[in-house]
């Protein structure tokens, strides 16, 4: 099953000074969920923009992913805010992706061979998320231009599903949920960085897939997923502000994905060894 990662630098680019770069624990998510797709489940690429695509070559990381790096984020819309549209790079990746794939986040790892499961459905997610209002508002909430009239034709109650992991099989849903992403985030009008992209990628999702009549499958409910016996996934997204704010915390979960990086990759390890940020936690 091929599958693509994406980094968009434009949303650290418009917030941040300074060059673009991963942090630590992420640049070993990304390592760990590349190859452990490539070993159970398939082949990977990165997709990005140019200066993302110089910064994984300048780490020594171009042949993390067997399917390459493409510099293929360079037409995203110049009028798309990048604090308010910040995860766009990856519809926009979506875009030029055949179905059937997979767009996996870089802090997502799948630890289990999922291939035959996902070929059995047109659609498929991690979970499915709740309808809490301060996410996923009334769409009284959201500010649109005038012309836009998409929101009328769907089902305001369909729960929104989490895509750090997505699998797609139908190219014609693709395009058409792909479509309607790009058209709501033109339209968009306000500022809020959070209601407007969720609803963008994870909201229209399940909206589209029930426009279409498409059962929309997901490996779990979200509690499970914290549960000590789920071993078949890994999202670091909830918890990236704890390691930001718990240094020792930080240290701890490095080593350990370098010490699992070392264990079930010898023969990739010795990349890690010569990137700076990373080599401080080899304990060779």
């Amino acid at each position: 099953m091929r599958a693509f990662h994406s980094t968009w630098t434009g949303p650290f680019l418009k917030s941040q000074k300074g060059d673009f770069y991963v942090e630590d624990f992420e640049l070993l998510t990304t390592v760990l969920s590349a190859l452990k797709w490539q070993e159970l489940n398939g082949d990977i690429k990165m997709i990005t923009d140019p200066i993302g695509a110089a910064y994984y070559r300048d780490l020594g990381l171009e042949h993390l992913w067997n399917l390459g790096i493409e510099e293929r984020l360079t037409d995203i819309d110049p009028h798309l805010n990048p604090k308010v549209f910040w995860a766009a790079g990856k519809i926009y990746a979506l875009a030029e992706e055949e179905a059937p794939c997979v767009m996996m986040d870089t802090d997502f790892i799948v630890w289990n061979k999922v291939e035959e499961e996902l070929r059995k459905h047109s659609i498929a997610v991690i979970h499915k998320e709740e309808l809490q209002p301060n996410v996923y508002p009334a769409k009284e909430s959201l500010h649109m231009a005038s012309d836009y009239e998409a929101f009328s034709r769907w089902n305001w109650e369909v729960r929104p599903c989490n895509t750090a992991f997505m699998y797609i099989g139908d190219e014609d849903f693709k395009q058409f949920y792909v479509n309607e992403s790009k058209a709501f985030m033109r339209a968009a009008q306000g500022d809020d960085p959070l209601t407007y992209m969720v609803f963008a990628e994870q909201r229209l999702l399940a909206m589209c897939a029930e426009e279409k009549q498409i059962e929309l499958f997901a490996f779990a409910e979200v509690g499970e997923l914290f549960n000590e016996h789920q071993q078949c996934f890994t999202h670091i997204w909830g918890h990236k502000r704890y390691l930001r704010n718990h240094p020792e915390r930080r240290i701890a979960f490095c080593k350990r994905c370098m010490k699992r990086i070392k264990k079930d990759y010898p023969d990739f390890y010795p990349v890690l060894q010569q990137i700076e940020v990373l080599k401080v936690y080899d304990e060779s």
